[in-house]
């Protein structure tokens, strides 16, 4: 894209023939003719020339509108109120029309020509813009950086430029890849079908008209502006993900990449030896977990060693980005990749080795023999469904039991986490149940299927201390023989401190 956009510009600076110019006996001349680049249409004028004008102004249409509709929704969304609703409800009136033939009707209304069809092909896209980026601008209006701003005595200009249009940025140019692409298609049609550009003014969709009847005996004539408008959408799509992964550090990072569905264990994987004679339920020797983002490699668990013996309780101690959490997360492979790698050590499980196990395999051991309770249980629980629902699909997805059965299973372990009616509860969507209820939930779900190890990732975060108390009071009870729960995993952030306890 950055060729085809330099040549555009400089084309007034290449001394290339008048596009407008016939030569009849010069018609239809072969590419690489002498004079004649891409050869000449079948009026002599010359394809090279008319092809580079031409994909100008085809440009130009498609950044228009994005431009006008971009700034129409972010001001309507960062004003609202009256400004929001006049500049919405012109939006509206636009949508109200299939855009095809809305661009029809105002080319007609306006008249065949370039500059009709620019304004016809940017008036039916820029309500998708405006939408778009107006929805954006409305959520990052009411966040707390934009309020300081206005506390420091930003101008509402310098804060539309400097808070807002950074984070919209990246939205705008995902919308960009994906229509202006459309929009020089929409041109070039408008253009072939003889309502855009006219004689002698040249663009990609006029090209493309005037060769069709000589599409046989000269196809280079239509080949030549196929081949650019092809280029041109396929290149800014291109560009629109680039400039997307670009502007967002996250994307950069991998951190929204659709992640494996384990941890990805490097090639070059350091092994270790492992004692057979050990008895420990679980093993972690010497683990190695690494982030490698782009060409820089981040240590997060660097020979990392710890055994958990039948009703012993672990407690791994450090400050916040220690690696408490990685080192819980790589013993599932849990930890996302990309960008997360583990490198070397051994992880043993019951003395099977949960290193380069199988997904199938994994995905078996997840939720029935290794439970996870994650930092935040709003984050994890799934917002749409019904506690209940949640937690009987926990026992069902692996355990054939009929669905009552679950149900009760379900409403004894709320019981046992003392959650009061619980079978009222049941009924309950996350967001209903306060902070402590919603722990004492996630809690109840890893003990659905009886877990040999359960790993406790700073359950105790944002809770007041007398809910803290609670919780952990709760996880100790676990331990006791009579509750029959074989282990678990606890991290509490206020003490900076994860437990694993595997119990009898």
């Amino acid at each position: 894209m950055s060729i085809i956009v330099f040549l555009v510009l400089v084309t007034p600076l290449l001394g290339l023939q008048d596009p407008a110019i016939t030569d009849t006996a010069n018609r239809f001349l072969r590419p690489l003719s002498d004079g004649h680049l891409l050869g000449t249409d079948h009026l002599g004028r010359d394809l090279l020339s008319r092809l580079l004008w031409g994909t100008q102004l085809s440009l130009a249409v498609g950044f228009a509108a994005a431009l006008i509709g971009s700034a129409i929704g972010i001001v309507a969304g960062y004003y609202g109120g009256r400004v929001d609703n006049v500049f919405m409800r012109c939006i509206d009136v636009l949508m109200a029309f299939p855009y095809i033939l809305l661009a029809l009707a105002i080319v007609a209304a306006l008249g065949p020509g370039l500059l009709n069809a620019l304004i016809a092909v940017a008036a039916v896209n820029i309500p998708f813009f405006a939408r778009n980026i107006r929805g954006v601008t409305v959520s990052l209006a009411q966040r707390e950086f934009v309020e300081a701003a206005k506390l420091c005595g930003m101008s509402d200009l310098r804060i539309i430029w400097s808070e807002i249009v950074p984070n919209v940025v990246p939205v705008i140019v995902i919308a960009m890849s994906t229509t202006i692409g459309w929009m020089i298609l929409e041109t070039a049609g408008l253009s072939f079908l003889g309502l855009g550009s006219q004689p002698p003014q040249a663009d990609l969709g006029s090209m493309l008209g005037e060769a069709r009847n000589s599409l046989i005996t000269d196809p280079h004539a239509s080949v030549v502006p196929g081949v650019m408008i092809f280029l041109i959408v396929m290149s800014i799509n291109l560009l629109g993900d680039g400039v997307r992964d670009a502007l967002d550090p996250r994307l950069k990072s991998g951190a929204l990449t659709r992640p494996q569905p384990a941890t990805k264990v490097s090639d070059a994987f350091n092994t270790v030896d492992f004692d057979e004679t050990n008895e420990a339920v679980l093993k972690v020797d010497k683990l190695e977990t690494q982030f490698h983002i782009n060409h820089r490699v981040y240590k997060a668990v660097n020979q990392v060693s710890f055994e958990i013996a039948p009703g012993e309780c672990l407690g791994l101690i450090g400050e916040s980005g220690s690696g408490k959490s990685v080192t819980a997360l790589s013993v599932m492979g849990l930890v996302a990749s990309p960008p997360g790698v583990i490198c070397g050590g051994d992880i043993r499980f019951k003395d099977e080795s949960l290193i380069g196990a199988s997904y199938e395999k994994l995905r078996e051991w997840r939720g029935k023999d290794v439970a996870y309770i994650f930092q935040d249980p709003l984050a994890t629980l799934h917002p749409l469904y019904r506690v209940g629902e949640q937690m009987m699909e926990a026992i069902l997805v692996h355990e054939k039991v009929p669905a009552n059965e679950a149900r009760e299973r379900a409403i004894s372990l709320l019981d046992v986490v003392q959650i009061p009616n619980a079978e009222e509860r049941m009924k309950a969507f996350p967001h209903e149940l306060s902070g402590g209820m919603r722990q004492r939930l996630a809690i109840a779900m890893v003990l659905v299927n009886n877990p040999s190890l359960i790993i406790a990732d700073e359950p105790t975060t944002a809770l007041d201390v007398t809910v803290q108390g609670q919780i952990l009071a709760l996880l100790d009870e676990l331990r006791a023989p009579e509750m029959c729960w074989c282990c678990l995993l606890l991290m509490t952030l206020v003490l900076w401190l994860s437990f694993v306890t595997v119990l009898p």
